[in-house]
């Protein structure tokens, strides 16, 4: 079984177990962001800048995940992510194991291989992939977690593409049996000269508008379970970094049973380094 290799471990997160558990101990005794919620968690919505910015928040949102109860322990993660364009194909890994310093997950390959009938994915391998951030940071997280999960991660372009798989992922794994946890990676606005999207001046100013007015269209999309609107969102008001992700992981969790979505925290690059150019970041549990 062909092993991928981490590309973001030792610079964007630890790659030594007893750090990385010491870091996510730092997380969980954090009152900073807490997901706690009397019903069952089906999704989750996170971000996936380096930890220093963001592990707190997506370590809250998917410890919610995890539950209480035994029975709510998933057979196969799922989690959508990576940045592409509306007209990218999907992407995914159908075979082999993701490494991480808690140990390799492993590939659920009975699920992937009806989504590859259905659908045109970019099929990678564990020694031919495109590194990207938004999946592998999460699963650190997934391996902590959870109670040796498989997973299924799909890189899903903002279009009907991620709305449909999201959608199938769901019914071809109750076909097969298994449950599912569903995650959704994305962070939110990218304002600055950096990312050449500066609407709003400067500085303080300019951070006020993406967490009071751009940033919180989208979460108010989110929250609302409107998977188009998300999509729509992203691309016309650039406050979504991976809006089919998110998309994707609504629709998924809709088709799971969840109902409603609740808002677990947003922060931002700026309140931990200020300057011209920032993002925003969001998490969110979506419950039964």
């Amino acid at each position: 079984m062909g092993v991928r290799k981490a590309s973001f471990a030792g610079s964007w997160y630890p790659d030594d177990p007893v750090e990385c558990e010491a870091q996510i101990r730092k997380f969980l005794e954090s009152d900073r962001f807490v997901s706690r919620t009397d019903r069952e968690a089906v999704a989750g919505i996170v971000p996936h800048a380096g930890w220093f910015f963001s592990g707190d928040l997506a370590c809250s949102v998917i410890a919610a995940l995890r539950g209480e109860k035994k029975s709510e322990q998933p057979d196969v993660v799922v989690v959508f992510g990576m940045h592409l364009p509306a007209e990218s194909r999907p992407y995914i890994m159908p075979k082999g194991a993701w490494q991480t310093p808690f140990g390799d997950l492993e590939v659920a390959e009975e699920l992937c291989r009806p989504l590859l009938e259905e659908f045109p994915f970019t099929i990678e391998s564990s020694d031919r992939f495109t590194p990207d951030n938004t999946i592998e940071l999460q699963l650190p997280l997934i391996s902590y977690f959870f109670d040796k999960p498989r997973i299924v991660a799909m890189g899903v372009p903002p279009s009907q593409t991620a709305l449909k798989i999201g959608q199938r992922v769901v019914d071809m794994a109750s076909g097969l049996g298994l449950s599912v946890k569903i995650i959704g990676s994305t962070d939110l606005t990218h304002y600055g000269r950096n990312y050449g999207f500066v609407p709003a001046g400067q500085g303080r100013e300019a951070f006020e508008w993406v967490r009071a007015e751009n940033d919180r269209r989208v979460i108010e999309k989110m929250m609302a379970m409107d998977a188009k609107g998300v999509v729509a969102e992203g691309l016309t008001n650039h406050n979504a970094c991976c809006p089919g992700a998110a998309a994707a992981a609504i629709i998924a969790a809709g088709r799971a049973g969840a109902r409603q979505a609740v808002l677990s925290g947003y922060s931002s690059s700026y309140e931990k380094s200020p300057g011209d150019s920032f993002v925003g970041y969001a998490g969110l549990v979506l419950t039964r």
